[in-house]
């Protein structure tokens, strides 16, 4: 038969209680009392019951994260990331893939309504505000990125317009003219519509009339979406000197097709990208982009989680992360 928490408290000569605090990582223990208890523990293989456990608590154990694409290696790694901090907590992570679907994106928050888990971290594409209004905040609910919605729910993202100024000021500080930017969604209220804002505030504070043509439009954040949109800005009768990509698989596919055609980096085309993927660092050359804290980003997402469930009543909150502009051989020469 399996140890218990008995059997554990009588091999260290220590009360159950203290077995239980001991195992739930109370700090009132003394420091050879848990000693005790875990050098009995190991001896006698006690695995604790995760599952009694979260019933005596009133909770699940499992969070659900929902991203609109996996295959996106930004969602990716920020799956990855949360994940471990979620571990922290003794969640386990259910990753769901919504494809930026409304009915997706519902079914999802949905089943933590109905307390299949415990809350969601949603990145949301297709939801309106008043589909979260409905929930009347009874569920514990965490936003990630651009998208924010005006609806009763915590927030976490970075300050996606001051992103885009940094970047598009980077390329200006180069002594570029005509930038490009790749990555417009017209139409949409989300990631595009902040990067877009952030180009032409840096155009327009540094005196440069924003060039419609310069403005390419991809509905996919994709490597074949920055490919298409860059073989469109070399065709023109002035192409540009400068690319700003809203993201970094957009960058990727850039840099892929102006190196075909025989365009020098950075010297005849300077190229940043934005949110900071490994392939990035080992693009040819290395790509320069806009760097998000994502461990800050899904340690916030999980913490606010963490403080809705003990405190049911706190408002929501919007959090900020930091961000760098990262650096590399595809805007300037690293020395």
């Amino acid at each position: 038969m399996p140890a218990t928490l008995k059997d554990v408290a009588a091999h260290a000569g220590v009360s159950v209680k203290t077995v239980s605090n001991v195992v739930n990582g109370y700090s009132f223990v003394t420091a050879d009392n848990r000693r005790r208890v875990q050098e009995a523990i190991e001896s006698l293989g006690y695995i604790p019951n995760i599952g009694a456990r979260n019933l005596r608590r009133g909770r699940t154990g499992f969070l659900t994260l929902a991203v609109p694409e996996l295959s996106n290696p930004y969602f990716a790694e920020l799956c990855s990331l949360v994940m471990v901090a979620a571990a922290r907590h003794d969640w386990t992570v259910l990753i769901e893939q919504t494809a930026g679907v409304r009915e997706r994106e519902l079914a999802v928050v949905n089943a933590a309504h109905r307390a299949l888990v415990d809350a969601v971290v949603l990145s949301p594409i297709g939801v309106r505000p008043s589909d979260i209004a409905q929930l009347g905040g009874a569920t514990p609910l965490v936003l990630l990125g651009e998208r924010a919605l005006d609806a009763p729910a915590s927030h976490v993202a970075i300050d996606n317009v001051k992103a885009a100024e940094l970047a598009t000021a980077h390329l200006i500080g180069l002594g570029r003219k005509r930038i490009a930017a790749i990555g417009d969604q017209p139409g949409q209220n989300g990631t595009a519509t902040l990067r877009l804002a952030g180009y032409h505030n840096a155009l327009r504070a540094a005196r440069l009339t924003p060039d419609p043509r310069l403005n390419v439009a991809s509905s996919s954040y994709s490597r074949a979406g920055g490919a298409a949109a860059m073989n469109h800005l070399l065709d023109l009768a002035e192409p540009p000197d400068a690319v700003f990509c809203f993201n970094d698989l957009l960058a990727i596919g850039a840099l892929s097709v102006a190196r075909d055609r025989g365009i020098a980096i950075p010297e005849d085309l300077a190229v940043v990208g934005f949110d900071g993927i490994d392939e990035g660092r080992y693009s040819a050359p290395r790509l320069t982009t806009i760097l998000p804290d994502k461990p800050a980003i899904a340690d916030a997402a999980v913490d606010l989680i963490r403080q809705h469930m003990e405190h049911r009543d706190d408002p929501p909150r919007d959090v900020t992360v930091p961000f760098t502009l990262d650096i590399h051989e595809s805007s300037t020469r690293v020395q």
